[in-house]
């Protein structure tokens, strides 16, 4: 049997106002981590922040650091428009999401 510490991970997906660009990331606080995309934005230093990435479009719930870490690389590694028949799973018309 599988005990949840409590922590869970989220493997999400953000975009620019936009809907250019698309970001997969990893957090275990996903308000915190679109805020931080927020303030950041604009910032050369970053993928997200340099391309407006601060837009909440689709995320996944993880109960393990590895499942999530995964999970994240196999998004990443989809083509684009594979991620966006993802999105449109549970979110069909790429509605910018509120937490």
């Amino acid at each position: 049997m599988k005990i949840s510490s409590g922590i869970f991970y989220y493997v999400y997906i953000t975009t620019n106002p936009g809907k250019t660009v698309l970001y997969t990331g990893i957090t275990n606080d996903l308000r915190r981590r679109i805020s931080e995309h927020y303030k950041e934005r604009g910032n050369t230093n970053h993928f997200a922040s340099k391309y407006h990435c601060h837009k909440l479009l689709y995320f996944e719930i993880y109960d393990a650091a590895r499942e999530a870490i995964a999970r994240e690389k196999e998004i990443k590694n989809m083509a684009r428009e594979r991620k966006l028949e993802l999105i449109k799973t549970k979110n069909t018309k790429m509605n910018f999401l509120i937490i």
